[in-house]
């Protein structure tokens, strides 16, 4: 198998790029709402389309791994950017809820979290990735050793977290949540059998030594 990978020259300037280029749909939908661009309910559509975005990066991060093992292409040097990326835009989908939406009045944030159960989902995806982004650093790799990958295992639980607010948010089935409902499924389903893919591949390169 050909693998593929970015070279080191190219790699910081590229991930300061992916931060910019991620950024961007958050700012432009602030900039439609300023703008009477985001319909009838642009708080609504605001806060929906930040928490869709933290969806996406949610599962591009956790595709890079299926990547590199079973097609060679290697993006590790960008699985941090994307989990950060995903963290923002939950923090500012939060931000809005509590602020914009909500008005920071907690008798109705708390009414809200008791008939809605969604939010607390929602909730529970951001205080899990809370830890993995103050975590995402060289020195704290260092610091924890063996416990940092197992800490940074709550990205599968926090994935399930998000599809389930989402699809439970939108209270439809459509075409959009099942097909994000598939791609989360074989994501995290990756993650059961990855064990015996690494098994297999290093089976068939010791043969090939042989």
């Amino acid at each position: 198998m050909v693998s593929f990978s970015i070279p080191p020259r190219f790699r910081a300037h590229s991930v300061w790029a992916l931060y910019v280029i991620g950024l961007i749909p958050g700012f432009y939908a602030f900039y439609l709402g300023l703008n009477g661009g985001l319909g009838a309910d642009p708080v609504r559509e605001f806060e929906h389309r930040l928490g869709f975005w933290a969806l996406r990066f949610l599962c591009l991060g956790l595709t890079v791994t299926p990547l590199r093992d079973l097609f060679g292409v290697n993006l590790i040097a960008y699985r941090r950017a994307l989990g950060l990326l995903a963290f923002y835009y939950v923090l500012a989908h939060f931000t809005v809820y509590l602020t914009l939406d909500r008005g920071l009045i907690l008798s109705s944030i708390l009414g809200d979290i008791l008939k809605r159960p969604y939010i607390m989902l929602g909730m529970a995806g951001l205080l899990m990735l809370i830890p993995l982004a103050v975590t995402s650093n060289r020195w704290s790799i260092r610091r924890l050793g063996s416990r940092w990958n197992r800490l940074h295992k709550l990205a599968y639980p926090i994935l399930l977290a998000g599809l389930l607010h989402y699809i439970l948010s939108i209270k439809s089935i459509t075409l959009e949540p099942v097909i994000y409902s598939v791609i989360v499924v074989v994501l995290l389903g990756y993650r059961l059998v990855r064990p015996r893919v690494m098994d297999w591949k290093r089976g068939r390169r010791a043969d090939a030594l042989r």
